[in-house]
């Protein structure tokens, strides 16, 4: 079964219902076919990122994050390069000698 998209506007609308008008979670559940935990986790961004909790594209990552983690992934690279470089480094110079 495939995994539906919501829209970031559709989503703020089911936080609002919630936190705004105060109806429960298990009454907007029903009313607009999303279980309950899918909109506690909504609520729960909303509440810890405010305006940027749903940026869309379904990822919770901000480009600066992903940009974060791509920098720290290309720089463990480049760290066991240098190793590599050193081991062989030292190799070189212990069969010149």
């Amino acid at each position: 079964m495939k995994r539906k998209n919501y829209s970031k506007e559709f989503k703020f609308q089911a936080v609002s219902l919630i936190l705004v008008d105060k109806h429960p979670v298990r009454f907007v559940s029903k009313q607009l076919e999303i279980h309950e935990n899918t909109l506690y986790r909504w609520v729960s961004e909303y509440e810890k990122y405010g305006e940027r909790a749903f940026p869309g594209h379904g990822s919770r990552e901000f480009a600066s994050q992903k940009e974060v983690k791509r920098l720290e992934k290309e720089n463990q690279k480049l760290r066991e390069e240098l190793e590599l470089l050193k081991k062989f480094q030292v190799f070189l110079k212990q069969n010149h000698m």
